[in-house]
C-alpha cells in the first residue's frame, strides 16, 4: 500500500499537470466552478464580514478554487507541499503571472455580481500568499473563515486512515461556520503525471460523507458523472459549513 510520503512529490510536474487538466478547460471543471460560484454567493448573500480569511490545503497546479474565494476574502493561503507546485504558484501570483489558462474560469465566475468588479490578477497579488507546508500539520488549528481543498486528501495515499486524517485535518483548521468545498476523484486507483505515479484512496459517496458528516453542517454531495482519464468513476463535489462540534483528534 502506497502511502503518501512514498509519492514522489519532488518530480510532480505542474506544467504538464495543467496542461493535462486545465489547458482546455474540461466540462467538469466548468460545472464545478460554477458550483463554487453559486455556493459562496449563496453564503455572503447577506452581509461579507469585515476580515474573511481563506484558505486552499493543497493548492496543487490548480487555481480556480482560489479564484473562487476572491471577492470575499481579505487574505488567501495557498498551502502546498509539493516544492515544485510552490515554485508554480508563487510564478502565477506575482504581478503579472497569471497564465491565460484560467481566463476561462474566471469567465464563468464573472457571470455572478459579486465577482463582476474584481481584477482577478491584481487581486491575487494583493492577498494571496503561497505558503509550504504539510495537510497533516493543519490538526486543531482552527482559524480559517472560508476553506477549499481539492484532489488532495484522496489523491496522496491509498491507506483509509490517512484520507480520513486528511479530511479531519482539513476541517479542523475552519472557524465555525466557515463555508468549505472539497472535491475527491471518484474510486481513483492512482494517477500519473508525465512519467511519475501518484497514489489515490479509494473514495465513494459513502466514505466522503462518513469523513465530513462529523465535522459539517448542511453537508450536501454532488456526484459529477463525468470522467476525465481511465482509472477513475467520476467526481465528487461536498459543500457545506463547519459545525460546532468538537474536533475529533
Amino acid at each position: 500500500m502506497d502511502r503518501n510520503a512514498d509519492a514522489p512529490w519532488s518530480k510532480f510536474d505542474p506544467e504538464v499537470y495543467v496542461d493535462l487538466n486545465y489547458r482546455t478547460p474540461l466540462e467538469v471543471d466548468l460545472l464545478i466552478v460554477r458550483s463554487l460560484r453559486d455556493y459562496f454567493s449563496r453564503c455572503f448573500a447577506g452581509s461579507v464580514p469585515d476580515s474573511v480569511r481563506g484558505v486552499d490545503v493543497g493548492a496543487g497546479a490548480n487555481l480556480y478554487p482560489a479564484l473562487s474565494m476572491l471577492p470575499w476574502c481579505e487574505k488567501i493561503l495557498l498551502l502546498e507541499y509539493a516544492r515544485p507546485n510552490v515554485a508554480y504558484l508563487e510564478r502565477q501570483v506575482s504581478p503579472g503571472g497569471l497564465d491565460p489558462a484560467w481566463d476561462a474560469f474566471w469567465q464563468v465566475l464573472r457571470e455572478a455580481p459579486a465577482y463582476r468588479d474584481v481584477d482577478p490578477r491584481g487581486r491575487l497579488g494583493e492577498i494571496v500568499r503561497v505558503e509550504r507546508g504539510n495537510l497533516f500539520d493543519l490538526d486543531g488549528q482552527r482559524r480559517w473563515d472560508l476553506g477549499t481543498m481539492f484532489f488532495v486528501a484522496d489523491s496522496m495515499s491509498e491507506c483509509p486512515e490517512e484520507f480520513r486524517r486528511g479530511v479531519r485535518c482539513f476541517m479542523n483548521a475552519l472557524d465555525e461556520g466557515a463555508p468549505f468545498a472539497v472535491a475527491f476523484m471518484k474510486e481513483s486507483v492512482g494517477y500519473h503525471v508525465g512519467e511519475h505515479h501518484y497514489p489515490a484512496y479509494r473514495v465513494n459517496e459513502d466514505r466522503a460523507r462518513e469523513a465530513l458528516a462529523p465535522f459539517a453542517r448542511e453537508l450536501e454531495i454532488h456526484d459529477l458523472h463525468h470522467s476525465v482519464r481511465p482509472g477513475h468513476e467520476g467526481m465528487l463535489l461536498a459543500l457545506g459549513r463547519r459545525n460546532t462540534e468538537v474536533a475529533v483528534p
